[in-house]
């Protein structure tokens, strides 16, 4: 009788609506989270951006499945991975609808499958072609490796795995970069994302015995280098070049210094560009600049003493994928940028993108910024090709596309 008093009629029909009212259902509680991503067009896009002002960005293929990676060959060939296990090849602008023969057989559970390929530095000698992998054991656990064969026509011959990295139970941490440094030494990154069974990060990353969460070191044929930097410390694998990283989606030879770069995924935010330097440690998971996916900070400091701290860092993270730093003539302005795909900005679907990072002669970080923003597309590799211009590959389960990105004029 009170409410009524208090109430005029119109408030005590809205408040009976609201009691009566059922409570938001579970399904509306765990709706998903972005904006629904139109697929991609036919295109060419022609796009204005910051200093080399209009780009032109064309489909030269699609319909690839969760494309990876990219390798130039030198009859201007172009080799690319799909994770489910497919090698692909493309010349004069056409998809080869066969794929290559004698790849490994893959696993592809959780971020695993079929993911980097690098041709040998005399390739048009010795047709040598290296992939990264995440390799099936027969307990159901999986685990990042390297493997080799010769390309003769439209198969891989004398096939042979050069690393295989310890199993973990875990769907993530399988993925893993190869690249071929200045010194003719192949790099190969592992996966350091690795946790218990209980859910409790493990510290393989730092352990020296372990070849997981580091970036190897090895001559072509799987050998170890007599100079690598461990390898006459006791309890340390002699293959280790570098300790202590996550998620590894980015890993190349700089073209100006000669240096290997590398950038691994942060947790929730601290992405990270690193520049590779003998025996030292990058800090996972025992520094970081992110949060854990629920919330927590990492670490309460972001950088540690003995501990090398990164060149750029992205909070949020952009689940960074590929990385190039561009020295061509067909762009100008864009001399000595880094550019690194995104496959999703803050977490949210929707959002992938490319981006590219001005830095002075120091080094030093300037400004960014981010292209491809329109297309919404998860951006997961990009390249240099040897005719000057830019290609990027993007992440779909059945039509992945290959990105030409020329000067408009």
């Amino acid at each position: 009788m009170m409410l009524r008093m208090m109430l005029g009629p119109s408030a005590i029909l809205a408040a009976a609506l609201l009691l009566a009212a059922p409570a938001a259902t579970h399904a509306q509680e765990e709706a998903p989270i972005g904006v629904p991503v139109p697929p991609l067009g036919d295109g060419p896009w022609v796009i204005d951006t910051a200093e080399q002002h209009e780009i032109r960005v064309s489909v030269v293929a699609r319909g690839l499945e969760h494309p990876w990676a990219i390798a130039f060959l030198p009859d201007g060939g172009m080799l690319i991975t799909e994770r489910d296990g497919r090698l692909r090849v493309l010349r004069d602008d056409r998809l080869d609808p066969q794929p290559i023969s004698g790849v490994p057989e893959v696993r592809t559970d959780g971020n695993g499958g079929l993911m980097d390929v690098a041709v040998h530095p005399e390739f048009a000698a010795n047709g040598l072609v290296y992939l990264t992998y995440t390799k099936g054991h027969d307990d159901g656990r999986g685990s990042p490796a390297l493997a080799r064969g010769r390309l003769e026509g439209t198969a891989l011959h004398d096939v042979r795995d050069l690393v295989v990295t310890a199993p973990f139970h875990t769907n993530s941490g399988l993925n893993g970069r190869v690249a071929f440094g200045r010194d003719g030494k192949v790099y190969m990154s592992t996966g350091g994302r690795i946790r218990s069974l209980d859910g409790d990060l493990l510290d393989a990353p730092q352990d020296p015995a372990s070849l997981r969460g580091k970036v190897l070191r090895l001559n072509d044929d799987g050998s170890v280098p007599d100079d690598n930097p461990f390898v006459d410390e006791p309890g340390h694998r002699p293959e280790i070049y570098t300790i202590g990283h996550r998620n590894t989606l980015g890993l190349m030879l700089h073209p100006g210094t000669g240096d290997v770069w590398q950038h691994e995924n942060g947790p929730n935010g601290g992405d990270e560009l690193n520049v590779l330097l003998s025996g030292r440690n990058y800090g996972w998971p025992l520094m970081s600049f992110g949060r854990l996916y629920p919330g927590a900070r990492v670490s309460q400091h972001p950088t540690r003493d003995g501990y090398e701290s990164p060149l750029i860092v992205w909070l949020p993270a952009i689940a960074a994928a590929g990385l190039a730093v561009y020295s061509g003539d067909r762009f100008p302005a864009w001399q000595g940028n880094v550019f690194v795909g995104s496959l999703q900005m803050g977490g949210i679907p929707g959002t992938g993108h490319l981006q590219r990072i001005v830095l002075n002669e120091q080094m030093e970080e300037l400004r960014r910024e981010l292209l491809l923003q329109e297309l919404r597309q998860r951006v997961r590799e990009v390249r240099q090709g040897p005719d000057g211009l830019l290609y990027v590959l993007t992440d779909d389960p059945e039509d992945g596309a290959l990105l030409r990105i020329e000067p408009a004029g």
